[in-house]
């Protein structure tokens, strides 16, 4: 199998490997590449059925994506790696530690969520859902909501379309196979997870599917999960924006991430 698209830049230990959210690209994390290339070798990549990678049916579960992302750790060789994950891409970073330990040193979540509870068959309801209003118009009403108030209209609706384009038939299962995963693997594989974890949190999704933004020294069920299943993960708030802080609030994201990397010696 081929491997995913990616984009390699800059020299420097520990190497840092950016992951992607659902319907979004590697260029999302254009300004941290260029933040960190200088002094880090830096690696972006193109999820399965995303920007420029191919894709095929398999790409529909969380589990491809994240032996995709361990297959090239391990192709490219890489020394002990900071994998950070966006959104769904928390989940991919996380099953790619699980799949290549030894390569990866820690792990960075941007922005993460839980959309199923152990057990929960919510996720089933939420494929219906995307079956009946139809892919386009499920994943647009999803999207809208993802940006602060001080986000530039012309680029929120960019991203919103390039999620829109993906193939139905791929991304629509994708979509609510993240519910899947986390009701009937997260716990497992936090609770494996060994490594020094830091999550970057900007916005909470309630039960009704609401998203809002967060504001400082606030929690989430989410949030109390990684507290629970992890050794002493380092949390972030970046209050009163949206769902993207790596592009809504480049230099708070970026010195957060700097920091945490910088403490792993």
């Amino acid at each position: 199998m081929p491997l995913i698209q990616h984009t390699r830049k800059g020299q420097g230990s520990p190497p840092i490997v950016f992951v992607h959210g659902f319907g979004c690209a590697r260029s999302d994390w254009d300004a941290q590449v260029a933040y960190f290339s200088p002094s880090h070798e830096t690696v972006a990549v193109d999820l399965g059925a995303h920007g420029t990678s191919p894709g095929g049916p398999e790409h529909a579960t969380i589990e491809t994506h994240g032996a995709d992302v361990a297959a090239l750790i391990d192709d490219l060789q890489l020394a002990p790696a900071v994998l950070v994950g966006h959104s769904m891409g928390c989940r991919v970073v996380l099953e790619a530690a699980q799949r290549t330990p030894s390569r990866v040193k820690a792990i960075i979540l941007v922005d993460g969520s839980r959309l199923g509870e152990t057990g929960s068959k919510a996720w089933e309801a939420r494929a219906k859902a995307i079956q009946e209003h139809g892919y386009a118009k499920f994943i647009t009403a999803a999207f809208s909501q993802m940006f602060g108030p001080d986000y530039e209209k012309g680029k929120a609706a960019a991203i919103i379309k390039r999620a829109v384009d993906r193939d139905p038939a791929i991304a629509g299962p994708l979509f609510a196979d993240i519910g899947r995963y986390d009701s009937e693997l997260m716990d497992r594989v936090l609770s494996a997870t060994r490594v020094p974890l830091m999550a970057i949190q900007t916005t909470v999704t309630r039960p009704d599917g609401k998203r809002l933004a967060m504001a400082k020294g606030e929690t989430t069920p989410y949030l109390d999960l990684l507290r629970a299943k992890l050794k002493g993960p380092r949390i972030e708030i970046i209050p009163g924006i949206g769902h993207f802080p790596q592009l809504e609030r480049i230099e708070e994201t970026n010195a957060l991430m700097e920091d945490f990397i910088r403490g792993l010696g």
